[in-house]
């Protein structure tokens, strides 16, 4: 971990500052948010932000003595019939048991109204901002926006590796077509294409596409930059720790950044 702050709060008072941040009820149905793992009057006094809750991180977490991991992605999504060392989601949640740690996801209620998306956007400059696809009350997952000026898909790439840090992102469309109106769905965009073309956005800057996807979106005259991921929604880290600082003095706080999970060769 880096960034690291100093001293203490309850599970329940971090809870409430997460919650103020993205309500529970912003997420979707399918989803599961909020406290997964632990105890509500734990004493937090280290606290650990990441985007996904793996084995690895779960092991630096009790080395370091963290009290309270707050993930992006919930670590326990589907069914779980059983706990015991037999499973890696298991041995995750019996590791964080004996050991005292809690585990709370902002997931899809973060992508809709804690800031997610417009932050990315933000990052690259984009202008007169509306909702990619509304949810509720407004708010929704993805935004669309304009560049400052009309550029080259080439430039746009380039400046997105710049922005989320990136080594590569993947292309589909041609690299010298002007682009000038861009929707930006960080994480899974593959659910949003209509939304981008019925907004008539030039390029979708998203992660998870596939190759059908890929195809079915040029067709539809959309270009995809698809940035990975983790590549875009690793800035829920830096986020959730600029507005945290603010209310957590006592607690030291820590951001794992992992990297992109995967390698190009």
């Amino acid at each position: 971990m880096d960034e690291m702050r100093g001293d203490r709060m309850r599970c329940d008072e971090i809870i409430q500052l997460l919650e103020k941040k993205a309500p529970i009820e912003y997420a979707m149905d399918w989803d599961h948010v909020g406290l997964l793992v632990g105890r509500r009057d734990k004493e937090v006094h280290k606290l650990m932000l990441v985007v996904d809750v793996t084995e690895e991180i779960v092991d630096a977490a009790v080395a370091q003595n963290v009290d309270m991991i707050v993930s992006h992605h919930p670590m326990i999504f589907g069914k779980v019939d059983r706990v015991n060392d037999e499973t890696v989601l298991g041995r995750k949640i019996l590791k964080l048991i004996e050991h005292g740690i809690a585990c709370y996801a902002m997931h899809t209620n973060f992508d809709t109204i804690g800031g997610m998306a417009k932050e990315a956007a933000a990052m690259l400059g984009l202008q007169n901002m509306e909702v990619l696809e509304e949810t509720k009350d407004g708010e929704g997952i993805g935004e669309v926006g304009y560049l400052p000026a009309a550029t080259t898909v080439t430039a746009l790439a380039a400046l997105i590796k710049e922005k989320f840090d990136l080594k590569n992102v993947l292309l589909y469309g041609n690299p010298n077509d002007t682009v000038e109106k861009i929707a930006i769905c960080p994480g899974s965009g593959k659910s949003v294409i209509n939304e981008a073309v019925q907004k008539k956005a030039d390029c979708l800057i998203t992660g998870d596409i596939g190759h059908h996807e890929g195809l079915d979106a040029n067709e539809m005259g959309l270009t995809i930059l698809d940035a990975s991921h983790y590549g875009l929604e690793h800035i829920f880290m830096h986020i959730m720790y600029e507005y945290l600082k603010g209310y957590c003095m006592d607690v030291e706080i820590g951001i794992a950044d992992v990297g992109v999970p995967f390698s190009i060769l």
